[in-house]
């Protein structure tokens, strides 16, 4: 297993570094009679303190989701560094942030204050195509926010002030979750939770009933939106406390990867008989000296890909080797 990086363990502020994903798509209605609209949810992780923040984001466009990193910023204040994958909004959204940083830059009667707030600009870093368990920290919360919130919706449409409302709720269960102890005292039973780096100190709510005796079509609008939050809970709830089992670690030392090898990449729905194969041209290294990351030269063009999807082909077996592990011998004229 590879080190975390320092983003991860550099003690910061609540969401200066920050992760960010969308799921969906979900729907809402502008009235109860309207017809559903389709929309997308952001999801904002603290790479730090793993503090989630939630916005709904209207469409895919890259305007929408600049939108709703403005209202991120204007309740949780600026990030240093925004990870992300390659969604093609992200990438609008950095090059718009470049040319506004460069536009700003260009301004020469700006004071030293705008001077030293334009040179600090919001840095996106990318992950690597088709490599999702670089983002794994937000990928986990995108799970337990869409996984849960399909099952326990379905095809139930919410108003959109009632869906914005569930999204806040939701995102205050994530910020619930119990991290670590506090401290080693016998006598003390707080634990440290996302929320104590927001509002230092735990976050609580009302105290509600359990309607989950009561049909739905007797419930009005409001116990409807509680008990989808129940539901969405309980999953969730179960999910994590599983979740905090001992898992492995990659425990044995590989060969690094070299310029030159033939390797198989790792695609979804290739049509039969057909692989896509290629040589490696480039590698890069992580923080711990091992090779994390190539770049894949096939006759279909260059490929960026992650280690674990791609497969080494066997360039060290023996003739007798090869032929005891069914590799047949091709006499090309």
């Amino acid at each position: 297993m590879g080190d975390l990086p320092p983003e991860r363990v550099t003690p910061t502020y609540p969401f200066l570094n920050t992760g960010v994903d969308l799921c969906g798509p979900f729907q809402y209605r502008n009235t109860r009679k309207a017809p559903p609209i389709k929309c997308f949810v952001a999801i904002f992780v603290c790479l730090v303190t793993k503090a989630v923040h939630v916005e709904l984001v209207y469409d895919l466009s890259t305007a929408a989701f600049i939108a709703a990193l403005h209202r991120f910023v204007a309740r949780r204040g600026k990030p240093n560094l925004i990870q992300c994958d390659n969604a093609k909004n992200f990438k609008g959204a950095a090059r718009e942030l470049a040319e506004l940083s460069r536009h700003f830059a260009s301004q020469q009667h700006q004071g030293a204050v705008i001077d030293d707030c334009a040179n600090k600009d919001i840095t996106f870093k990318f992950i690597p195509p088709r490599s999702p368990h670089f983002g794994g920290l937000w990928e986990a919360a995108v799970k337990s926010l869409k996984q849960h919130l399909k099952r326990s919706i379905g095809n139930y449409v919410l108003a959109q002030d009632e869906f914005v409302t569930l999204l806040t709720r939701i995102e205050a269960c994530l910020n619930s979750r119990p991290l670590t102890q506090l401290s080693t005292d016998p006598n003390d039973l707080e634990v440290l939770t996302p929320g104590h780096f927001l509002v230092h100190r735990s976050l609580t709510c009302f105290p509600e009933p359990n309607l989950s005796d009561i049909p739905r079509n007797r419930l009005d609008r409001w116990q409807e939106n509680q008990e989808i939050l129940r539901r969405i809970w309980k999953r969730w709830a179960i999910d994590y406390l599983s979740g905090l089992q001992p898992r492995t670690k990659w425990t044995r030392m590989r060969d690094n990867i070299m310029v030159g090898t033939m390797v198989l990449l790792k695609e979804d729905n290739l049509p039969p008989l057909k692989w896509r194969y290629g040589r490696v041209s480039n590698i890069f290294y992580g923080d711990d000296k091992n090779v994390r990351v190539v770049d894949v030269r096939t006759v279909d063009g260059e490929y960026r890909r992650a280690i674990n999807k791609i497969c080494v082909l066997p360039i060290h077996q023996s003739t007798t080797e090869a032929n005891e592990s069914g590799i047949i011998n091709a006499v090309v004229p």
